[in-house]
């Protein structure tokens, strides 16, 4: 289920990039896109981390980290 609805994202995020006419739209919607599949990258890896509460803290913290980390990556 959760594989499925982070395609359904990604898909989401490509028709929006396709429907965007100026520079500056496609520009926004690259910069969401970066900073949410960083986001989701990191929450998958400090989920790996840690166990009990300790595990959603990591999980937290590592998507807001792979959430500016993909944001400063796209240059937004």
């Amino acid at each position: 289920m959760k594989k499925s609805s982070i395609l359904a994202i990604i898909a989401a995020m490509g028709l929006l990039q396709a429907c965007a006419t100026t520079p500056a739209e496609q520009r926004q919607v690259g910069c969401a896109g970066a900073t949410v599949a960083g986001a989701l990258l990191g929450g998958a890896v400090g989920n790996q981390f840690g166990g009990g509460s300790g595990r959603d803290i990591l999980t937290a913290g590592g998507a807001v980290a792979g959430g500016m980390a993909g944001n400063n990556a796209a240059g937004c």
